[in-house]
């Protein structure tokens, strides 16, 4: 009585490895974000009759199989995006070294995974000091503070988010707590993290072929598209539109509308949820002609294809409107992307409903960032 046999222990730990697939699937794909709630809805849809407590995959398990999903489905690209993580945390920790950076998390263990950012703890008595040196630098970012109950006790964590090429998370901690040991919620161990000197060493030797001041300094000067996305798209919130054309309210929302609808029918195409996004930037630099003003803000930064859909979707409403001259409708008609080019132009007129459920401006970009990454 009370002793498992052999098969029941084999069969416990099949669904064990089971529900650990299942969970990293559901986290892989963000369909999940925390690990506690994807195994218990793995484990509810594997299991009818319910999984103990003791019986579920331990958090480092489930990781450890997201770690299976990323070799598969990015291959090579995961290697090189792990990389440039490092090489961009290793930036931005140098410039805030007077605050002793401490790397953390999925870049520094190697772990990343799709839509991973970058975390980093820094000591400071005062966010401020750190925020002051961000913005003199030109990055831009959020400051957001959480509460979060731990054991009965309430504690305010301060974290500054920076937009930049890869999404950036800094948690604030006060100074004499530079030496506190921080324990992992996965393993309850203390959290592996490097200072800026471990950093350049794991550098060193993970890619001794690489000379790291050379790579910070080749790539400081490439320009991200992102940021400039990111300031163009976030002063629309204060670009009140005609009630009668634009009933749903500042151009800010009119756009994430637009986004939302083609995600949902072009989830995979890249340069034609661009173009619904950033088709109505021009508006916050010259509403009298947003269009010209947009393609001159995105030169260079967007393909010729979404470059064509935003400088023709007005036009696109005039050919439906049969007043648009006779030439410039054959020119667009003869395009490959004529069709595409209407398709968003329905998008462009759905997308005025009051109330509708929108993302937020980085939502949308993370989304359409990674897009790009795994498109290589």
């Amino acid at each position: 009585m009370g002793l498992v046999t052999a098969q029941e222990r084999m069969a416990n730990d099949k669904l064990r490895q089971a529900i650990a697939l299942e969970a990293a699937r559901l986290m892989y794909e963000r369909a999940e974000s925390e690990y506690y709630t994807a195994k218990r809805k793995a484990a509810k849809r594997l299991c009818r009759r319910g999984v103990k407590p003791e019986d579920l995959p331990s958090n480092a398990e489930i990781r450890d199989q997201i770690q299976v999903f990323a070799r598969i489905h990015e291959g090579e690209r995961r290697t090189v995006h792990l990389f440039e993580m490092r090489m961009e945390a290793l930036r931005i920790m140098r410039l805030v070294r007077a605050f002793r950076p401490r790397l953390i998390g999925s870049v520094m263990t190697g772990h990343v995974r799709k839509g991973s950012d970058i975390d980093i703890h820094v000591f400071a008595d005062s966010a401020e000091l750190i925020t002051n040196l961000l913005e003199s630098e030109g990055y831009q970012f959020d400051v957001q503070r959480k509460q979060i109950v731990k054991l009965e006790e309430a504690r305010v964590f301060t974290h500054i988010h920076v937009y930049d090429r890869f999404n950036i998370e800094m948690t604030v901690y006060a100074e004499d707590k530079a030496h506190y040991v921080f324990k992992s919620s996965i393993t309850g161990k203390p959290i592996e993290r490097a200072s800026i000197r471990e950093l350049e060493e794991l550098l060193a030797r993970e890619y001794p072929g690489k000379n790291i001041d050379e790579e910070l300094e080749a790539s400081a000067t490439v320009v991200d598209p992102f940021q400039i996305f990111r300031m163009l798209l976030l002063p629309l919130e204060e670009v009140q539109q005609s009630a009668r054309y634009h009933p749903e309210g500042d151009a800010l929302y009119h756009s994430l509308q637009v986004f939302e609808l083609a995600r949902e029918h072009r989830h995979y195409d890249e340069e034609f949820l661009l173009a619904a996004l950033l088709h109505d930037v021009g508006k916050g630099l010259d509403p009298a002609d947003h269009v010209r003003a947009a393609l001159s803000a995105l030169d260079g930064l967007i393909t010729e294809r979404t470059r064509f859909l935003i400088e023709h979707h007005m036009d696109a409403h005039d050919y439906r409107a049969g007043s648009l001259p006779p030439k410039l409708q054959r020119e667009l008609a003869r395009s490959p992307d004529f069709e595409d080019l209407m398709f968003l132009r329905e998008l462009d007129d759905a997308g005025r409903v009051s109330g509708a459920v929108v993302g937020t401006v980085d939502e949308a970009l993370d989304f359409i960032k990674e897009l790009a990454r795994q498109n290589g």
